[in-house]
């Protein structure tokens, strides 16, 4: 399978996903993150949190993705 990559997207696809995950409010700046290509050091180093809770927002916001498409 694919890689998922947020940032290939499209703005309208990415509002379904917006809309439908039910994305709390972490993994919706994780998502919002991720749609500009941010890496997920970068996104620590934004949004102060350790390298190992953004790996876990990508596998929370991944599924709720997943579970949509």
């Amino acid at each position: 399978m694919k890689q998922l990559k947020i940032c290939r997207f499209t703005e309208p696809e990415l509002e379904v996903f917006r809309r439908l995950c039910n994305f709390t409010p972490a993994e919706m700046e994780y998502f919002n993150l991720r749609a500009k290509d941010k890496s997920n050091i970068e996104i620590s180093m934004e949004l102060h949190i350790s390298e190992s809770t953004v790996y876990s927002l990508a596998r929370e916001v991944k599924r709720k993705i997943l579970k949509v498409l």
